[in-house]
């Protein structure tokens, strides 16, 4: 694989064409764990999505690792599939921990990722990493953006130290 500015971009407009996929997904997985965890979390919008992917393309570290990890997964297909279940989930994750960012965002969309994943399920004629492809997706934008009550006030230990 070659990364260039230019394949970097091609990735950013996959992703950012991706929300009618994505963006219901995010809201399922969002309504789900706001469920579990009696808090309301905001939905998000398909523009809200698309603005949030142009941020982390900006980033050009991050977005040189997005991009790459969204290639390997989008053409990732390993017979009877099986074997490449250990593989798909790594890059998966790695992918959702990416966009989300720093710790503990990191780690909160690496376990969403799992979640993401049971309720992701790619097309048929689809390879087999693209259902990890849109679960990472969700996970990690949905942790990154607002609409977490937790993230919009300052935590207990805000200012310790």
């Amino acid at each position: 694989m070659r990364l260039t500015p230019a394949r970097v971009e091609r990735e950013c407009e996959w992703v950012r064409d991706r929300a009618p996929v994505v963006v219901p997904l995010v809201n399922e997985v969002r309504d789900d764990l706001g469920e579990v965890f009696g808090v309301e979390v905001d939905e998000i919008t398909i523009a809200a999505y698309r603005g949030e992917v142009g941020t982390v393309f900006a980033d050009g570290d991050r977005a040189v690792n997005v991009a790459a990890l969204v290639a390997l997964l989008r053409d990732l297909d390993v017979v009877d599939d099986y074997p490449g279940f250990v593989v798909d989930e790594l890059l998966g994750r790695e992918l959702a921990a990416t966009i989300a960012g720093e710790h503990p965002l990191r780690l909160l969309a690496e376990a969403t990722f799992h979640y993401a994943d049971l309720l992701s399920h790619g097309g048929s004629d689809d390879p087999a990493g693209v259902d990890d492809l849109d679960a990472a997706l969700a996970a990690g934008f949905q942790t990154r953006m607002p609409g977490w009550s937790w993230r919009e006030r300052p935590g207990p230990f805000d200012g310790s130290g």
